[in-house]
């Protein structure tokens, strides 16, 4: 019986017995993943102590490199120079004879390459022209100092200029002409302050070649005396001019005398009647633009 029992009792539990080792193995399995969750946990926090092993290292290079992006950021909004120290051709724009040295705030002309023949410096704050200027730049042909605050122009600052050919004085504060150079072909001195007094007698006179020129919105109390034949187009507009004569702009002694090459003038804006002035037009082919009546 005994025997009985001990049989029964190996072939019951025996198998049980047996059993126990899988359930060891999935604890295993359980036991190894949580051991690469663990480690994996370790890499990330050695990896992060590394990274701030090295940020802690490389601290500078970060910090220049923070520098180089800021610096760069900060090129790309600067203004552009207007540091009227630097040479000319950096300052202005040089470019095949011409300068451009426009709304750069320079208050007074700049040296100039001696092959210029085409300056432009409109838009500035010269207040003053002076003869050593352009005493070495005789190959200039056309200057344009509109927009600027000239007050004073030195007696022959444009004296040596002979082959410059057309010139503006325009939007100024002149009060007077300067002499001008004997080949030009346009002048415009429009919106100064000049007075008939601020003009000599024979300022145009001996400007053969003189064939536009603009005096508009000035202070003028009178028409320039001697005009040159050669002129064509004549802005006299808004000016504080009151009479003409005959010989203003004809020949009081020479009743067949016409004025052949002036096709326009212009006198609105001035307080003066021209119908209370016919003889002086007589020579003209068109009537000059104003107030009749």
């Amino acid at each position: 019986m005994k025997t009985l029992q001990t049989t029964l009792f190996l072939f019951v539990f025996v198998p049980l017995v047996n059993s126990a080792p899988p359930v060891q193995q999935e604890s295993l399995q359980f036991y190894e993943y949580d051991t690469d969750v663990a480690m994996g946990s370790l890499i990330q926090q050695d990896h992060e102590m590394q990274s701030k092993d090295i940020r802690k290292d490389g601290t500078n290079v970060s910090l220049d490199t923070s520098l180089r992006l800021q610096g760069d950021d900060s090129e790309l909004n600067v203004p552009p120079t207007k540091d009227t120290n630097l040479p000319t051709c950096l300052l202005c724009v040089c470019l095949s004879g011409s300068v451009y040295c426009e709304e750069i705030d320079i208050e007074a002309v700049p040296p100039l390459p001696k092959e210029t023949a085409y300056l432009y410096a409109r838009f500035n704050k010269i207040k003053r022209i002076a003869v050593s200027d352009f005493a070495d730049i005789t190959t200039l042909r056309r200057i344009d100092f509109s927009g600027n605050r000239i007050e004073e122009i030195e007696d022959g600052a444009f004296s040596k200029l002979l082959l410059l050919e057309e010139l503006s004085l325009a939007e100024n504060r002149l009060l007077k002409l300067p002499v001008l150079p004997p080949k030009l072909t346009t002048f415009n001195a429009n919106q100064n302050r000049i007075k008939s007094r601020g003009i000599k007698a024979n300022a145009f006179k001996k400007l053969t070649n003189l064939a536009y020129l603009y005096l508009g919105h000035n202070a003028l109390e009178s028409v320039p005396l001697n005009l040159p034949e050669s002129l064509r187009i004549l802005h006299l507009q808004y000016n504080n001019i009151t009479t003409i004569t005959d010989d203003t702009f004809c020949k009081s002694n020479n009743t067949r005398y016409i004025r052949t090459s002036m096709d326009e003038i212009r006198m609105e804006g001035n307080p003066i009647l021209l119908a209370k002035h016919v003889n002086a037009f007589s020579c003209l082919r068109t009537l000059p633009v104003g107030t009749y009546y």
